[in-house]
């Protein structure tokens, strides 16, 4: 989008005054756009780590997914999961707290002997999947915030200074040619009035 200018003192002054907002904002978006490409990093680490140790998990026990036939689904499920907020990078992030599971009861004559072990895994397995999920919310939250800030800085950067820059010095170019064009009108216009003056005081 082209830069709308008016070639005079108010225009200039008022482009000086953006141009100066967007130099003096520059570094501390930039600051932010390294912090956060940095945390990107950090929680793409994080985030392949849960995944890994959860596929471990259920590697784990693959050899007993036969017994998993006789387990009733319906004995657990998530009730709730507490979550906080954290600011990272001027971005709100959740961070995972605890997770409150809603188990029903069941005879432990009439079940098998291990179902009390598998509703313990199945929390493990449960809670291992809900901390993946909320690191990949984090990581989309924070590159959708590196991309936005990655943007601006091009905007401001490769778009609006060097464009307010170019603005200004097209103002500035054309008052100085009007002020020359001014002052050498003021002289042609003087000697013609001295010379006036003159002849007129031969005469």
């Amino acid at each position: 989008m082209a830069l709308k200018f008016q070639y005079n003192k108010t225009s200039l002054q008022l482009l000086e005054k953006q141009l100066k907002v967007r130099v003096r904002a520059l570094p501390t978006i930039k600051s932010k756009e390294s912090a956060l490409r940095m945390e990107v990093k950090r929680t793409k680490d994080k985030f392949q780590e849960l995944i890994n140790d959860f596929d471990q998990q259920i590697k784990k026990y693959e050899h007993l997914a036969s017994l998993w036939n006789e387990f009733n689904p319906n004995l657990i499920e998530v009730k709730d999961v507490s979550i906080d907020t954290k600011k990272i990078a001027g971005v709100l992030l959740p961070i995972f707290n605890t997770v409150t599971f809603d188990e029903k009861p069941y005879s432990r004559f009439h079940s098998p002997i291990w179902f009390s072990d598998g509703i313990a895994l199945l929390k493990k397995l449960a809670e291992s999947g809900i901390k993946a999920e909320m690191e990949q919310m984090r990581l989309e939250r924070l590159e959708y915030a590196r991309k936005k800030t990655t943007q601006k800085v091009n905007l401001f950067e490769k778009v609006q200074i060097p464009g307010y820059s170019d603005a200004i010095r097209k103002i500035k170019r054309y008052l100085e040619d009007e002020e020359s064009l001014s002052k050498s009108s003021q002289k042609i216009m003087r000697a013609n009035i001295e010379k006036t003056l003159r002849k007129e005081e031969v005469e």
